[in-house]
Order: structure tokens, then sequence, then C-alpha cells
């Protein structure tokens, strides 16, 4: 009985590296903070619904159907369950197995026959069996914390996929205003052109102007409808993406025609080592590595014995009435060890195998990591040079705008030719294409940040660590 009691005890140890968590690249601040401001500064950092900020009831609605109708999504998550589940497969281990047998058998022989029975007769029997693995040096329960942390993995890899799929219909949802906007330009650069199509009209039917003027002015409105219906070709195909990032079929979904926001969200990044706490893949990293730190546990337990236990209890006899009684009764109880005392090095490449696959999850991890600071800094990047931009495009926008209207009084009143006209139309679009591509861009690079920065996700939404104490621990 001593010795049961100090299987007990020992079952309380677990051999291997009990994990830590590995350092990982940091620094102080982001490089692209310095000597620019925020122009729109949120309040915090979005919770859940992070895309509120664009303040697009549109947008809003279409976002909402990511978590429920994303078939990627659902794959991960399916992936999620079964990672519980295999967790649960390994705490099982940490419990006895109980059987219970129950049979018949008919017995007989004639006359002459050596069995001691002359006629036939049926034997009952029923087994009750106990096995335990005392699990005496951790490696059931290194599986299971190993499983644990692969259902965190998973957990995190399908918040990845969410935030994912939600950022590129937000990216597409822009890239299709921004086509809406770009419509909306060339419908209202034909009206414009369509007006100095009458005043070259007029110049002609007075004899003040050649008729090149009027068939110019009249190539030049009809390239640009041309260029206008093209645009529906690109919002189309925006729009099936969107479609498809919903759960729709294309047919099923449609999207009116709206203005391209003109506000521009831009998020404080807060400190790098935040970054840590909430991008779901960095989690997914880290958890990967104490997946492969606890399966490094698993490796070294197999150079020890493996120590059970295991109870019998059988009642064999007939008739059946009388089955249950002490005459018929049968039991046992045993101890047992197994020990592999040679295997040509398996487990010393099992353990350095483990090793090994943890130094990968290491670097994976501080790679991912760096990954992160370069896709905020990107992001930082992006913006700023971005708005720069922007406020130049509107000066370049405004003075082409005047020089436009200068150039047509000026050929109303025939000092210039109307080429001078066409070249100033033609740059004014230009120019309004470019900053409408800026706006865009801009867009899309706070959608990129707010992705770069874990959106609203941190890890206290992360499954909770399961309890991994086996019962036989004291």
């Amino acid at each position: 009985m001593r010795y049961l009691f100090l299987c007990f005890a020992l079952a309380g140890c677990m051999v291997g590296p009990d994990y830590s968590k590995p350092d990982a690249p940091a620094s102080p601040a982001f490089k692209e903070l310095a000597g620019w401001k925020i122009s729109h500064p949120a309040d915090s950092a979005p919770k859940g619904t992070w895309w509120s900020v664009y303040r697009d009831p549109e947008l809003d609605r279409l976002e909402a159907m990511v978590a429920v109708s994303n078939q990627t999504i659902k794959q991960f998550e399916a992936q999620y369950r079964n990672a519980e589940a295999q967790v649960a497969v390994a705490k099982s281990g940490l419990f006895p197995a109980v059987g219970l047998v129950a049979g018949a058998a008919r017995n007989g022989g004639g006359a002459g026959s050596v069995s001691s029975l002359s006629h036939s007769a049926t034997q009952y029997n029923t087994t009750g069996s106990v096995a335990w693995d005392l699990d005496v040096w951790g490696r059931i329960r290194r599986q299971v914390e190993s499983s644990t942390a692969a259902a965190q993995v998973s957990a995190a890899d399908l918040a990845n996929a969410q935030l994912s799929a939600q950022a590129a219909l937000a990216v597409d949802y822009f890239d299709l205003r921004a086509e809406d906007a770009l419509g909306q330009l060339l419908g209202q650069t034909a009206a414009a052109y369509q007006r100095a199509l009458e005043i070259t009209r007029n110049q002609y039917s007075a004899g003040t102007a050649s008729s090149i003027d009027y068939v110019t002015a009249l190539a030049q409105l009809q390239s640009v409808q041309a260029t206008a219906v093209a645009v529906g070709v690109q919002r189309q195909q925006y729009e099936h993406a969107i479609a498809l990032l919903t759960g729709h079929a294309p047919s099923d979904l449609t999207i009116a025609p709206a203005p391209l926001s003109a506000d521009v969200p831009i998020l404080p990044p807060g400190l790098p080592s935040a970054l840590l706490e909430r991008r779901p893949d960095i989690a997914a990293a880290e958890r990967t590595m104490q997946q492969e730190n606890a399966l490094i546990g698993v490796a070294i337990a197999a150079y020890y014995p493996d120590i059970s236990l295991s109870v019998l209890g059988e009642y064999a006899g007939y008739p059946l009435s009388q089955l249950i009684s002490a005459s018929n009764q049968i039991w046992s109880l045993g101890a047992a060890g197994n020990e592999v005392l040679y295997n040509g090095g398996l487990r010393a490449a099992d353990v350095a195998a483990a090793r090994a696959n943890y130094d990968t999850a290491v670097a994976a991890y501080r790679q991912t990591v760096l990954t992160a600071f370069q896709q905020v800094e990107d992001a930082l990047s992006s913006l700023r040079i971005l708005e720069q931009q922007a406020r130049a495009e509107a000066i370049a926008v405004d003075s082409t705008s005047r020089a436009v209207e200068a150039t047509l009084n000026a050929y109303r009143a025939g000092t210039v030719v109307y080429t001078s006209v066409i070249t100033e139309q033609a740059l004014l679009l230009s120019d309004q294409q470019a900053a409408l591509a800026v706006q865009q861009s801009r867009l899309v690079a706070s959608v990129s940040l707010i992705e770069a920065l874990g959106g609203g996700w941190t890890t206290d939404d992360l499954p909770r660590t399961i309890d991994t104490i086996s019962p036989l621990t004291p």
C-alpha cells in the first residue's frame, strides 16, 4: 500500500520544460509617428465592430454578414471545434477506463465424453474491469497542455481569418465607392464637355470657329462617355467580390451607388508592445510555442516506465438466478510497469525533433512580430504621405478648374484656339482622377492600419486555458 501512495504522489510530477514566453522584438515607439499628427483621432481603439469608425450604414450591414455567412470563416470555425474536441480526447486519458462484459455459453457432452458434464448446461458470466494509467511522469498532462494550446491557436486563427475577411470586404467596399465616385466625376465632366460642345456649335454657326473645333469637342465628349460606361465593369467585379465575402452568390447582392467617404478616420496606434496583445496572428504564433513546448515533455516522458493499475471483478456460473453469489466471484487487483529498454535511439530522436519544432515556433513567433511592426509602419507612412498628396492634389484641382474657366472664356472671345481649352480640360480631369485615387488609397490605408493593429480583437478574446491538473495531483 505504501508503494501505491508513492505512485499517487508522483502523479503530480511532469517531466519536460515548463513553458515560459520567449522575448520578442520590440521598440519604444513607431518610427512613422514622428513628425506628424493624426488628423482624425478616435477616442479609443475600436472593439468588435471596428468598421463602425467609418460611419457608413451600408458598410455596417455588409460587415455583419461576414461572421455569419462567410464560408472560409466557417471552415476555421469547424477546425476550432475539432481542436476543442481534441482537448477532450487528451483529457480523457487522465481518468480510468471502466468496462463491463456480460455473456452466456452453452456447454455439454455425451455419456462417453471426458467432460464432467453428462448433459448440456448454460454458463453465465459478467465481468467488470477498471484500468488506470497513473500518468506518473506527466505524459498525458503534457499532451493535454499541448492540445489546449492548439485549441487556442485554432481560436486565434479563426479570429485572424475573420479579421482578414472583414478587412478585405472594407477594401473592396471603398474600391467600389471609388468607382461610384469616378462614374459621378465622368458624368459631371461629360456635362461640362456638353456645354463646351454647345459653345463650339454656336461659334461655328456664327462663323467665328471652324468645324474642326466642333468635331474635336464632340470626339472629346464621346470619349468621356465611353470611359464612363467602362467604369461599370470594374464596379460589378467589386460587388461580386463583396458578395463572395458575405457568403452570397453575386446575383443575390446589389449595392446601390453612393459617394466615396471624404473622411478618413485614423486610429492612434498606441505602443508597439500593444500589438502582442491585439493581433490574432501573433497570439496564434505564441500559443504554438506553448503547444510545441508541451510536446517536448511528452517526448521526454517516453524515457520513463508507463505505470498503470488494473482491477478485475467477475461472476461466472449457473444457473442465472444464482450468478451473483460469493461462490461464483472472481477478482484480481494488479499494478504494471511497462518500459522499453532499447529502441535504437528513437526516444532521443523524438526529443531532439520536439526541441527543433519548438525552436521553429520561436523563430516564427518573432518573425510574425517583426512583420506586424512593418505592416503598421507601412500603413502609417502611407497615411502620412497620402495626406500630403491629398492636399497637393486639392490645390492642383482648384487651380486647373480656374484655368479651364479662363481658357473657355478666352475661346469665346476668340483670343485662343480650342486646343487650349481641350488641353486644360484634359488636365483638369486628370487632376480630379488623381485626387479621387488618393482619397481611395487613404481609405484603403486606414483599413490596412486597423487590420495591422488587430482590429477590435485582443488576447482577452481567446478561450480560457482549460484546467490541466490531473485528479491524482496532491
